[in-house]
């Protein structure tokens, strides 16, 4: 169903992504989240509000031109994979080991 309402370019319903923000919360370990993207509107906030029965203690709806939404989404990717595989690989694992320095080294 989730797959259908990507490829009509739909969104997914409420309940539908509420209930797997439910399950991996309680998956999880953690007592607090940060949910980025959702609620997108009020009905999305009321939906996780009912089935959750958990009141967020707050939530930040950010306005902004879709122009600017394009233009920001379009210069996220930070790798460019238009070349050789070896070194788009040695690329993201330098975005890995900035992250992470002390982790095991990624191998191929």
């Amino acid at each position: 169903m989730i797959d259908h309402c990507k490829k009509e370019g739909k969104i997914v319903p409420a309940e539908v992504t509420v209930a797997l923000l439910q399950m991996a919360m309680q998956r999880s370990k953690n007592k607090k989240f940060l949910i980025d993207g959702f609620p997108r509107n009020e009905d999305n906030r009321l939906a996780f509000e009912n089935i959750i029965k958990i009141e967020p203690d707050f939530v930040l709806f950010f306005d902004c031109p879709k122009e600017e939404l394009t233009r920001r989404l379009l210069h996220r990717n930070q790798i460019d994979a238009d070349r050789p595989v070896d070194e788009v690989f040695d690329a993201v694992k330098n975005v890995f080991n900035k992250l992470k320095p002390d982790a095991e080294e990624i191998k191929p």
